[in-house]
């Protein structure tokens, strides 16, 4: 991306992750080009991009708008996750390596890091290393129908937004979560694997879905 197009996308996407730009409102491109002192070419490649990753709806004829989610969808979409990604973690309990365990182990500090910064673009980085974190224990479970099952549940722009929302000790249990499911692993304990994922996937869908009732409330006033 150009200088300006990377500034444009960048402040759209923090104003989505963040709230300021609510679900289902409308980015119209003379708006964006104004609040970003930049030309319409640069809004419309930056909102392509967003696109891409799923943070933006580009409908014909009639604009770009943040992408919305429902209330059913997310809840839909987590109880899945939380089904298929307790599955992975069970199986992985009997079948990760020694490496892979100890990655975890590097990954986990790495997140602590990042968190205790506070700064947006930390957050973004925890939100990538959460990311290696779930896949290596679901490529650990050795399975490609439930890989394939996982991809098609797992939202990474949701991700991105649980992490935005989360209040200080949210990240802390997050991290305590990551570290009962190192342990378990390493245990090769496939029911606390099981319990530890379940109870971590929980606890963000609640956050997740408090963030966008929230939303909803204060767009309604």
């Amino acid at each position: 991306m150009t200088r300006a197009v990377d500034r444009v996308y960048t402040h759209i996407r923090d104003s989505i992750v963040s709230g300021k730009f609510a679900p289902g409102a409308r980015l119209g491109e003379v708006e964006l080009a104004e609040l970003t002192s930049t030309s319409r070419t640069p809004v419309r490649e930056a909102l392509r991009q967003l696109e891409m990753e799923g943070l933006v709806e580009v409908l014909p004829n009639r604009g770009a708008r943040v992408y919305e989610w429902t209330i059913d969808d997310l809840d839909e979409i987590y109880d899945l996750r939380m089904n298929l990604e307790s599955m992975a973690a069970a199986r992985a309990a009997t079948r990760i390596g020694e490496k892979d365990v100890d990655r975890l182990c590097e990954l986990c500090d790495l997140m602590e890091t990042a968190a205790r910064s506070g700064a947006a673009q930390q957050l973004d980085l925890m939100a990538q290393l959460n990311d290696e974190f779930h896949a290596i224990v679901r490529t650990a479970a050795a399975s490609t129908r439930l890989m394939s099952m996982l991809g098609a549940v797992i939202q990474l722009p949701l991700v991105l937004r649980t992490f935005h929302r989360y209040a200080p000790e949210d990240l802390t249990r997050s991290h305590a979560h990551h570290r009962d499911l190192v342990a378990a692993l390493r245990a090769g304990d496939e029911t606390w694997a099981d319990s530890v994922m379940r109870a971590h996937v929980r606890a963000a869908k609640h956050v997740l879905l408090q963030s966008f009732e929230a939303d909803e409330r204060r767009n309604s006033t």
